[in-house]
């Protein structure tokens, strides 16, 4: 049924898309447009690339899933790089971990503890992607802005120190969950036990055709972000951590949501939490070495105010994720904490 509706808003928001960019809609509309347009087509990402992770195995699929989770994030934030809107694609960095960790985690306890009183996950697990997300956010990038706090003109060399590291870190992360330590991390839904969507070739095309597509209507967004910001006075930062952060993400949500209604959390803490690790370590490095390269450094020197939302985020999801079990209290808790921070970000 999801993904019905998610085919239907596609074939009639893509067209409306390209149809807005040819005549010159007024770009309020438009960005509106690129936004509920690019939630089908990460959805399609997600299916595709899932379907080749199947058929290429375990190891290597989990790899593939790891690479491409968070594909429109990259995507999007690497155009707004290009542009040298270097403080939207930091708060869209900042939103994407906060939502996977609050607002996804939180809806996920608090649909699946409707049903269920108690849920359980692999506690394992829980406590290694702590120890991860506490090293990828609190330390990684904390760091960055106490020393170059001290001295501004280190901040550039140091981001890519702290890049490199994190990236190193993240690999290494991959090799000991899908190699070295899998059975600690194999849980039911594994992927030997599920039959692709679609063959090889078609999961391809489909994904190469979804990500010039999502590009496409990125550009879009992205272009307009200075328009809506004036018009509806919504600080850039507002628009990274919420806006952008949730599109980029709404598909991968509504997946972890519905694995937590049919009680398979450990999937449904993988996709919040796992999604999380990849932006702080892998996608946010990524991005760095992007900006080095493009002339428009991005350095991991985050505001305060972003910097407290994401360890309070993960000290927040580690106290309640460490027991391996959820219930629906925490998931309100969660969303409570995103909702309060949201507004922080609102009027800031």
């Amino acid at each position: 049924m999801i993904q019905r509706i998610l085919t239907i808003i596609l074939v009639v928001f893509l067209p409306l898309t390209v149809i807005g960019n040819l005549m010159h809609f007024d770009e309020v509309l438009l960005f509106a447009l690129a936004c509920i347009t690019i939630i089908p087509l990460a959805g399609i990402m997600g299916r595709a690339t899932e379907s080749i992770a199947i058929h290429s195995g375990p190891r290597i699929g989990g790899l593939l899933n790891a690479t491409f989770g968070n594909a429109v994030e990259l995507i999007i934030a690497f155009l707004a790089l290009r542009e040298g809107l270097t403080q939207v694609v930091q708060a869209s960095l900042t939103g994407s971990v906060i939502g996977n960790l609050l607002l996804v985690a939180g809806l996920s306890f608090l649909v699946g503890g409707i049903k269920y009183p108690v849920q359980k996950f692999n506690p394992s697990i829980a406590r290694t992607n702590s120890s991860m997300m506490m090293l990828g956010v609190v330390i990684a990038l904390i760091i960055p802005a106490i020393f170059s706090a001290q001295n501004p003109n280190i901040a550039n060399n140091l981001s890519i120190g702290v890049a490199v590291v994190s990236l190193a870190l993240y690999l290494l992360g991959l090799y000991f969950a899908l190699i070295t330590h899998r059975h600690v991390f194999h849980f039911a839904g594994d992927m030997e036990e599920e039959v692709a969507e679609w063959s090889m070739k078609k999961a391809s095309i489909i994904l190469a055709l979804a990500t010039l597509a999502v590009a496409y209507v990125s550009e879009t967004l992205v272009h307009t972000i200075e328009t809506v910001s004036h018009t509806l006075g919504w600080s850039e930062v507002f628009i990274g951590v919420i806006i952008v952060a949730i599109i980029g993400n709404a598909a991968e949500h509504s997946s972890a949501i519905l694995m937590a209604w049919k009680n398979r959390m450990d999937l449904s803490m993988e996709i919040a939490v796992g999604s999380s690790l990849q932006i702080a370590m892998f996608v946010a490095p990524l991005l760095v070495f992007a900006g080095w390269f493009l002339g428009n450094p991005l350095p991991l020197v985050f505001s305060w105010p972003e910097l407290a939302a994401m360890s309070l985020a993960v000290l927040l999801t580690a106290f309640i994720a460490n027991d391996g079990e959820s219930h629906w209290l925490e998931g309100a808790m969660a969303l409570g904490a995103y909702l309060i921070i949201g507004i922080g970000f609102y009027f800031l």
